[in-house]
This record gives C-alpha cells, structure tokens and sequence, in this order.
C-alpha cells in the first residue's frame, strides 16, 4: 500500500502547527543523519547490575516454566508462528525476508525504505516481528530456569547475526520507534535472564558491536519521537523501552539525559493515553494490554536501578489493572474493541499463557487485589519476574493514598464503555464511547452503538476483530467498518469517515444518555441508552436492556432526525465462530457446545426488515472473525435490510435458553 498525495493532504490536516513543525524538523535531521552516522562513545568498565533478586526463578510456578520450556524447544528447531503463518526457518532466519509473500525488504538508507509498499517489501509486520527479539526473550527465560546453556548460545548466535545484518540506519528495522524501544526492552531482559552464563559479559557489555547498537537505539529514539496526533501506544512503546535501556545499560555519556528526558515522556503520555477511569483513550482493548504491559516493565526497571518515578505513573498502571479486572467477563476476557495486532511489551511466557490473566496476576502482586477483582487461577513465568523488581505499591513512598472502586465498576463514563451483566454469566458490552483518540484515531473502528455480547466466555454476538494493516486495503475496510459491527448502517456509508489505514477524517460523536447496570445483578433488568451523529441530518439511538429474570437482551434501533425520503437502513449482528445458526424469516435458533454441554438461544429480529445470513463472503468480505492478527475464519453474519421511517425502532430480542 503506497500512500497517495490525497493521504499526505488529509494526514497534513489532522495535525497541529507544533507537529507541522517538529515533522519538519524530523524531515531536516533524517537528511543530515544520512551522511553524518558518529561512533558510539568509549565505553570502559561497563557492569549490568541490575540482575533479578536471589531465589526470583524459583518462585517462577512448574506448569509455567514447563509451557516456556516447551515453546523455547520448538524455537530451538526453528519453528514458530506469527500472524496466522508458520515459520520453519528460525534456527538461521532471514532477518528481512517476510515469509508470507516471499519478498525481502531492499537494502539502503532506513528511511529511503517504502515499507508501507508490500509490493516492494512484503508484510512489514510479518518482518517487523521477529525483530522484536521477544522469542530470544523466552529463549533466555528458559535459560534461566534450566540452566541449560543451549538456550543462552541460540540468544547469542542470533543477536549477533541481527547486529551484523542491520547496521545503524540501514533498512527496514531503523524506521519505526515502536520497533526499536520494543527490542530495547527486550534486550535487557535478554541481559538480565542471561546473567548466569559465563558468556553473557562478552555479548554484551564488553562488546562494541553491542554498545554501538545500543547507543544507536537510543540516539535515534531521542531523536524521532512520535509527535502529536501519531503520539498512542507508539510513543510509550519508545518512552518505555528507552528508560528501560537508560536504567539498565546506563553505561553513556547521554544515559542519565536519556533517562530523564524519556522518564517525562513516559509520565507525561501514560496520563494523556488514559482515561481517569483507568481504560486506555485508544478503546482498543489489546492496546491497553500492551501500554499496561510497558508500564509495568518501566517501572521494573527503574526499581532494579533505584530511579525515583512519579507516583502518577504508579497511579495510572494501578487504575488501568482495576479497569482491566472490572471489565473482563467470565473467562477473563476481556471486550474486542477497535485494532488489535497481537502486539506485546514483554514476553517470558510459552503459548496457552493467558494474557489477561497474568497481568491481572501482576497486578495482584505489585497493587493488591480488591474483594471484587475476578479470581486468576492460571499462572505464568513474568509475573514473578516483574514482582521481583517492582516495589509493592503499599510501601511508603512509591504512591500516594487513593480510592479504588469498593465494587465492581460497570460503567466507565469517560470511556463511554459499559458491561451489563446476567445470569449464567451473561455479558454485554455496549459502546457509546469517542470514536478514538487524537485526531486520526488511528486504531478506531467505525462501531459508535455497537454491542458485543457472550453467554460463558463464548462469542454470541461477536466483535469480528482486526485481520490486517497494511497490503490488503479491502480487508482492512471491512473489519473496522461500520457494516462489520453490531450496529445500524444507514444509506451503506460508515459512521465516520476513514482517510486511510490509520486515518479519520471525520469522527462519528456518541453520547451515553441512560444507565442503569445493577438491575440485572437484583433480578431485574439493567438498561443502557445512547445515540450518535455520524449520519448527517440523523441521529442513531438504541437501548439495550438485559433482563435477568427471563435472561433476555433487547435492543432497540431508532433513526431520528431524518429529513426528506425514507433512508436505506442494514443492522449486523455478527456471532461467533462456535455459533450455528438456523434463520428462518426473522428468526435465527442458534446453538452451540461450551465444555461438552449443549447450549442455546433464540434470535427474534426485527421483521420489518429481510433478513438474509452471510458467510465467508470475499467480494466484498462479510461474515469473517479475526481471532487474531493474520487470522480470519468464516462466522456467520445476519444482515437485514430495509427502510428506516421514522415509526418505532427496531427491535431485536435474543433469549438464552435453559
């Protein structure tokens, strides 16, 4: 995908005349660095002393540390997966070659690279992601359990291949941030778990190719920082892992200038990129997973180094690890909303590791869990990792006094987001939150109303996912469409309008105008009404109600507002994977299997509309789930069609049955 001049006019208009400026600031040094590249400065006496505590890696629990063990096995043969495609190649990887197409990125200049042109570089990310270095995070990990010294001579075999193949400023790994503070963070736990072995001095701290690589990381993060309108997730990601790098490997002249310098971006941005709430201004769940994972890895590393943090920065990671635990469902899921990459700060797990559970985990370790808080049973290797390093938050001195929710928060007015819940573990997100977070909401789908709704952890009514970013446009406009959500499209235009792959131009305005969640808990019958203006010269307003005595969800769609003929209407609901749906007219019987039990539910849908069900359709796409970056499968969709008159609404009336 190459960006057009119409996207350069639109993305220019998006910004202020500060991030015009720094832009252009960033423009003249990127010019000036292509000739004047200076060597790392002398390092001499360079130490890591910033190890894990003594007895840490035995608190790490068995079943834990046999998953890593077994996942740091199957790398050690050279096979892995990312983004949906297998990979047999990493005893010796190509460190450029995307596997998915078969292109290798050219060779030149970082920032002469077109790596938004898969044509000419292949997947970014599908080459990006091996070069976050977090499977040599796990490979040292499990190092660290077993002493088994195979694992610490792959670390060093392929760290050094990556340092000899991607010199300073050259190619495709010197053009994101996010990209360079990721592997930062990832090399000093590298550092940190290998510290044991005899070899681990010489690959790191007494080797200049090493210290020129670091150096280089840190140069350029202090130098290209993600401005204004860009300033999400990335710029933490770079804030995180340079702190991260300044504390552990404070080995330069510029180290403590770094150190401050990102210590303030870090505080400053994780304030800006959260809500009082707790939940993360994106309203894209996974991102809140991984800012919350950065934080907590920053803070570790400013323990181990005895660097003070402002008691804001605990503050917020404390509200994000209540909000996450207050929105979760039953199976600790958390809701499927707006972009989602698969993208992490720290890994020292091997897969079946449930993400949320261990930071919950985390969070239990570092704040102290709260009487309402869902119960973690499963376990992980990080988390006594991180709990090793960061202070408990009850020590004098790391924060200061405040309120935490005395029950279980269902609505988050600032977020917008609010989880009804029922009997029989029934849960119902309903968004009438921002469209997204600055102005392109780059990670915002257009799903203003829309309704995700689970019986037990399973996907009923489903929020389809993400898929992809980049090379495949098509896919891209389906999964954050409006028409991709569980909500009313009117006259078959999104709510808000996209300029690009991470791009809105125009930004549908939701407001939340009734909430009642304790109804259902007593019995009765929890409420949530809200209404949107993305549809010039309309208004989109639906009520949901969960009533518990019946277990029945009602939503009810309105179009108001209208002016002149009556306008095309189509209401989606999308339902999982593991859903089988039978239609007949308006009503849909849907089954499927939790734990080897049968479960169902009866879908009554508005009859003044054709109801039709789609599945796995490619041209255009409709009836797909996302279960993860790269990864789609064929799900049912229900489409009805029609006319929206101005009458009473359309309701829709989706029963459990016993």
């Amino acid at each position: 995908m190459t960006m057009s001049a119409g996207w350069y006019l639109r993305r220019l208009s998006r910004m202020g005349p500060r991030e015009v400026g720094g832009r252009a600031g960033d423009a003249v040094r990127r010019r000036l660095w292509r000739s004047a590249r200076p060597d790392c400065p002398s390092v001499t006496g360079a130490r890591f002393t910033a190890v894990l505590p003594a007895g840490t890696i035995a608190a790490v629990p068995p079943d834990a540390a046999k998953r890593l063990i077994a996942e740091a096995d199957r790398l050690m043969y050279g096979h892995a997966e990312y983004f949906g495609v297998v990979r047999d190649d990493l005893v010796d990887p190509d460190w450029w070659c995307d596997p998915k197409t078969g292109r290798r990125a050219p060779w030149g200049y970082a920032f002469d690279v077109p790596y938004r042109n898969e044509d000419a570089v292949g997947d970014i990310k599908q080459i990006w992601e091996l070069s976050r270095h977090q499977y040599l995070t796990q490979l040292a990990a499990a190092y660290a359990i077993t002493g088994d010294e195979r694992y610490a001579e792959r670390v060093a075999e392929h760290l050094r291949s990556w340092w000899a193949a991607n010199a300073p400023l050259r190619g495709v790994h010197w053009i994101s941030g996010i990209e360079l503070g990721i592997r930062l963070l990832s090399w000093v736990w590298v550092r940190r778990l290998l510290d044991g072995w005899p070899g681990v001095a010489g690959l790191f701290e007494d080797n200049p190719v090493a210290l020129n690589q670091i150096w280089h990381h840190q140069r350029w993060l202090a130098a290209f920082p993600s401005r204004g309108s860009s300033a999400n997730n990335h710029v933490i990601a770079e804030a995180a892992g340079q702190f991260a790098a300044a504390c552990a490997f404070g080995w330069f002249p510029s180290s403590a200038r770094w150190r401050a310098e990102a210590l303030r971006s870090l505080e400053r941005h994780l304030r800006s990129n959260t809500f009082p709430s707790g939940l993360n201004r994106e309203l894209a769940t996974e991102y809140h997973g991984l800012v919350l994972e950065l934080g907590l890895a920053a803070v570790a590393e400013a323990d181990a180094a005895d660097v003070p943090v402002p008691a804001s920065v605990r503050l917020v990671l404390l509200r994000m690890t209540d909000a996450l635990a207050a929105v979760v469902d039953g199976r600790l899921r958390p809701p499927r909303q707006g972009d989602a990459d698969d993208g992490h700060g720290l890994v020292l797990d091997g897969a079946g590791t449930d993400r949320w559970a261990s930071l919950l985990a985390t969070g239990d370790a570092v704040f102290g869990r709260l009487t309402w808080w869902p119960a973690v049973t499963g376990t992980d290797v990080r988390t006594p990792l991180l709990a090793a390093l960061i202070r408990p938050y009850s020590k004098k001195g790391t924060a200061p006094a405040v309120t935490r929710p005395a029950s279980r928060p269902a609505h988050f007015a600032d977020a917008g987001l609010t989880i009804l819940r029922g009997p029989e573990k029934i849960w119902c997100r309903c968004d009438g939150g921002p469209h997204g977070f600055l102005s392109i909401a780059a990670h915002a789908h257009a799903d203003a109303l829309s309704v995700e709704v689970r019986h037990d952890g399973v996907d009923v009514f489903a929020d389809p996912g993400t898929f992809c970013y980049h090379g495949q446009p098509e896919w891209r406009q389906y999964f954050r469409s409006t028409l991709g959500h569980n909500t009313l499209q009117l006259e078959g235009g999104d709510q808000s309008i996209s300029g690009g792959p991470f791009l809105w131009t125009r930004h549908a305005k939701s407001r939340v105008l009734a909430v009642d969640t304790s109804g259902a808990s007593d019995g009765g019958t929890a409420r949530w009404c809200a209404e949107h203006d993305g549809y010039q010269g309309s208004v989109h307003r639906r009520r949901v109600e969960l009533t518990a005595a019946s277990r029945e969800l009602r939503v009810v769609d309105e179009v108001r507002g209208q002016h002149g003929p009556r306008r095309a209407v189509q209401l989606a609901f999308h339902l999982g994977p593991a859903i089988a749906a039978d239609l007949v007219g308006n009503r849909a019987q849907l089954t499927w299997i939790r734990d080897g039990e049968g479960r169902s539910a009866v879908l009554d849908l508005p009859g003044e509309l054709h109801w039709r069900a789609h599945r796995g359709e490619s041209d255009p796409p409709l009836g797909w789930y996302s279960a993860g970056f790269g990864r789609k499968e064929p799900s049912t969709t229900l489409v009805g069609t029609g006319f929206a008159d101005g009458a009473e609404g359309f309701t829709t009336v989706l029963r459990f049955c016993g």
